[in-house]
């Protein structure tokens, strides 16, 4: 195994979206078993997800939701590009076409994650999160400079393409981001904002979460990382990782927590079955097991937040 000191940010994604995800997420955390979160501030419990993140110190972070449920941003609610006929988000698939027909106003976007990030009173230790979408990423960029906000996620996965457990409709989603990201990195670079050098989470996502898929997912991105590290040794150093130290920083993104009970939870239109999936538990029951924490530990990986890079 390639020697490279590993920085781990483990991340319970969607903190909000209902009493019960909350908990799960917050167990996780508690049990050492995520290391920060990611807010979805439109969710039905967000409110009680900032509350529970105080009262532990769980390392939070923003989630830039543009696609389900409604804005947080009040005079975005009504008359809104962003916004379909029924009066919410176009969803993941519908804000991809509006783009391209180029009927969704910038200014409102940007007017939204602004209200986003007064609402958290966010500081620059925080991150955000967000499919990067076409001229999106450019006012995603713009507002995170503003702010002084220097994270971010980039989901480029490595050795996705050949994860052939995934469904196809779905693989055709995750490259479809994956291009997306790929095309943000100098946006990001030109506004001086960071991410992780590598990221993890689409191929061991619900399902097809396990003990193994997960080191598996680890061992090969440091395996990879480190023989692109060695090869670019006289090059000029990454935005996103301390080559001079051979660290390489991970971020894992996980969607613990118990199965929503409609009609609680959602973003405005209730739970979707993503979130009352037995999945959930699923995934909460493998991230707690102690096998995963000896892998951690053996391997001699410091679990982190993005506070600490």
């Amino acid at each position: 195994m390639p020697q490279a000191r590993v920085k781990l940010i483990i991340t319970g994604d969607d903190f909000g979206y209902c009493p019960r995800r909350n908990q799960g997420i917050t167990e996780c955390f508690l049990a050492g078993a995520i290391s920060n979160v990611s807010l979805l501030v439109n969710g039905n419990a967000a409110q009680d997800a900032a509350q529970l993140a105080r009262r532990y110190n769980i390392p939070i972070g923003l989630h830039a939701n543009l696609s389900e449920g409604s804005p947080v941003c009040e005079a975005l609610k009504n008359n809104s590009s962003l916004l379909n006929e029924e009066g919410f988000f176009h969803g993941k698939m519908g804000i991809r076409t509006v783009l391209a027909e180029g009927l969704l106003k910038m200014s409102e976007v940007g007017g939204n994650m602004i209200i986003i990030i007064i609402f958290c009173c966010l500081s620059s230790n925080f991150r955000f999160s967000f499919f990067p979408f076409a001229e999106i990423r450019h006012v995603f960029a713009q507002v995170l400079e503003e702010y002084g906000i220097k994270h971010t996620r980039v989901p480029i996965e490595p050795g996705l393409h050949s994860c052939d457990w995934i469904d196809p409709l779905l693989m055709d989603f995750y490259l479809g981001v994956e291009k997306d990201s790929f095309n943000t990195v100098d946006v990001f670079t030109k506004h001086g904002i960071k991410w992780p050098g590598v990221y993890i989470g689409l191929s061991t996502m619900g399902k097809n979460m396990s003990i193994s898929n997960i080191q598996s997912a680890i061992d090969n991105a440091v395996a990879a990382f480190v023989a692109k590290d060695d090869s670019s040794a006289h090059s000029s150093v990454s935005p996103h990782h301390d080559q001079g130290s051979r660290t390489v920083t991970i971020e894992l993104m996980v969607h613990p927590g118990y199965p929503s009970i409609p009609p609680v939870g959602g973003c405005g239109e209730g739970p979707d079955d993503f979130s009352q999936s037995w999945e959930r538990l699923h995934e909460l029951q493998t991230l707690t097991n102690t096998w995963l924490q000896s892998y951690y530990k053996a391997r001699n990986m410091q679990l982190c937040a993005f506070k600490d890079l």
